[in-house]
């Protein structure tokens, strides 16, 4: 059963994130930017989760405290007719869901440093992967191939607001997301998509 629900989410996660790309590559106008780090370079500590064992953080590679907050990130030229914006963060190499926040303004084009966290003023957030309704920052296993892994942030200008099911019991996670996504592309909601990618590894270099 685990594995089918993965399988599952594997399929509506590359379903989501193909169609927005596709509209990006034909357009190349909407652009996503970040101050914190450069695109396929490697994440800061700053966005790093901070998973203690015997007081040693274990998502760094010398035990250095990881600050645990969602990077900088801007946006320019969003399409004409936009209505809301969707950010994700998804580790592509162990298809984890980090993040994701959705219903953020049109007039907004920038996320400061630690906008992800609980109660954000920015929009709102799904349970993610963890589980928690708010960014938590990369932790891959040391020693497991691969051992470096791509963290992908993307942004989503659509042409409508998200009406997420929720419920105190049953809080939208990043599988009712994607599936929103999916719809909205179908549809002909999503009008652009822009990401960046960071690297990371809690695996000393050879």
């Amino acid at each position: 059963m685990k594995f089918k629900t993965l399988a599952c989410l594997t399929f509506v996660l590359v379903a989501a994130l193909m169609i927005p790309w596709s509209n990006a590559r034909a357009d190349g106008k909407f652009r996503l930017s970040s101050t914190t780090f450069a695109n396929k370079a490697t994440l800061p500590l700053s966005t790093i989760d901070n998973i203690l064992q015997n007081g040693v953080n274990i998502c760094s590679i010398n035990g250095s405290p990881g600050g645990d907050q969602s990077p900088e990130l801007s946006w320019s030229s969003p399409p004409i007719g936009t209505r809301s914006f969707v950010v994700v963060l998804y580790d592509v190499t162990a298809a984890f869901t980090h993040w994701g926040m959705y219903n953020i303004s049109p007039t907004v084009t920038r996320l400061p440093e630690n906008a992800g966290v609980v109660g954000s003023m920015y929009g709102d957030q799904i349970v993610n992967d963890f589980p928690d309704a708010k960014y938590d920052g990369p932790c891959p296993p040391p020693g497991v191939a691969p051992v470096v892994h791509e963290y992908v942030f993307t942004v989503y200008a659509l042409a409508t607001k998200l009406n997420l099911p929720s419920s105190t019991n049953f809080p939208a996670n990043s599988e009712t997301l994607y599936q929103a996504l999916i719809k909205s592309g179908r549809d002909g909601d999503i009008l652009d998509s822009a990401s960046l990618i960071g690297l990371y590894s809690t695996t000393p270099p050879n």
